[in-house]
C-alpha cells in the first residue's frame, strides 16, 4: 500500500491506536507498544528538516558531479518519524546550519513518470 500510494503522489503510514503514533515508513508492529498497528492513515507530504548533510557521492558510491543535500525529514503528521531523502537547497544551507528546523514540502515526479518507490518524490524543498 505504501508504494502504491507513493505512485499516486500520497504518503501513508500505519497508526498505533494505543500510543497514538503514526509510523512512516509504515510498520506492522509498533516498537513502543509491541503490538500490531491498527490502520492505514494518509499524512501530508510536508515536514521539518531534522538532520542534513552534504553528500559528494552518488547512491552507487561514485563521485557526484555536484554535491547533493540529503537528510531526514520529520513529517508534520507523524512526529518522531522521518524519511531520509534529498533536499533541494544550496549546500551552504547545511554548512551554515540554516536548513535545520525549516519546513519543507515534497516535490513529486509527474504522474506518468512514477513507478511506486520513494524516488517518486524528487526531493523536498523549503516552504515559502
Amino acid at each position: 500500500k505504501y508504494l502504491i500510494e507513493l505512485k499516486n503522489g500520497r504518503i501513508v503510514g500505519r497508526k498505533c491506536n494505543k500510543c497514538n503514533r503514526i509510523l512512516v515508513p509504515p510498520r506492522l508492529y509498533c516498537e513502543q507498544c509491541f503490538r500490531m498497528t491498527d490502520e492505514w492513515v494518509y499524512v501530508r507530504d510536508e515536514g521539518i528538516v531534522n538532520t542534513a548533510v552534504v553528500s559528494y557521492i552518488t547512491q552507487d558510491a561514485r563521485k557526484a558531479e555536484k554535491p547533493e543535500v540529503v537528510g531526514v525529514i520529520e513529517l508534520i503528521d507523524a512526529p518522531g518519524q522521518g524519511i531520509f531523502h534529498r533536499i533541494n537547497v544550496d549546500p551552504k544551507e547545511v554548512i551554515e546550519r540554516r536548513i535545520f528546523g525549516k519546513r519543507v514540502k515534497a516535490v513529486w515526479k509527474k504522474q506518468e513518470e512514477r513507478v511506486g518507490d520513494i524516488n517518486d518524490i524528487l526531493y523536498f524543498e523549503p516552504v515559502k
